[in-house]
């Protein structure tokens, strides 16, 4: 959930949407393929028989759907799913990855929790996204802690690394590459 507020009070936007967008952006302009890694619960419509360990990899190229929307709130497309056409919709806090299928490059996001569902069940027009450490326990102006506590030690994002050449499941050939968290 992204509650942080700009100087004029209101609520800022994810900034997750906005990468997810230019990183489908770079890899269209370069020639990769993007694929996005999604965090499966009863929130994303997908084919369920291609989701394993509540996820699922999904080739988010043109050449791959149609009626491609990425919205600040969802993901929306079409796909053939053993030639049979299917409506995707995938809310955008539970894309845990974007990348190129050809290299690996790309970034890795927080997997969706608990809270984020019910803060969204509760305030379901309220902005959500990332939230920066400092701000992890409600942006209080104090770095995010009361008085006395220990703050939060700061996270950097995760980003996609290219995948191993000796790892025959990373990369073009399998799946997600492996993703290294970066302090």
């Amino acid at each position: 959930m992204d509650d942080s507020k700009d100087g004029g009070g209101l609520a800022a936007s994810s900034t997750r949407p906005y990468l997810i967008r230019a990183l489908h952006e770079w890899c269209t302009d370069n020639g990769f393929t993007p694929y996005v890694a999604v965090h499966v619960d009863r929130t994303v419509q997908v084919p369920l028989e291609y989701v394993s360990n509540n996820e699922i990899v999904l080739n988010v190229g043109f050449d791959a759907t149609s009626n491609l929307d990425l919205g600040n709130e969802l993901i929306q497309f079409k796909a053939r799913f053993g030639g049979v056409a299917r409506e995707i919709i995938v809310p955008v806090d539970h894309v845990v990855a974007i990348y190129a299928r050809e290299n690996g490059q790309g970034m890795a996001f927080p997997p969706p929790t608990a809270e984020d569902a019910a803060a969204r069940q509760a305030a379901p027009n309220a902005p959500r996204g990332l939230r920066l450490a400092s701000d992890a326990n409600g942006g209080s102006g104090n770095g995010g802690t009361a008085q006395g506590e220990p703050k939060p030690e700061p996270v950097a994002p995760t980003l996609a690394t290219p995948p191993d050449d000796d790892d025959p499941g990373a990369g073009p050939s399998g799946g997600r590459p492996a993703l290294k968290r970066i302090k």
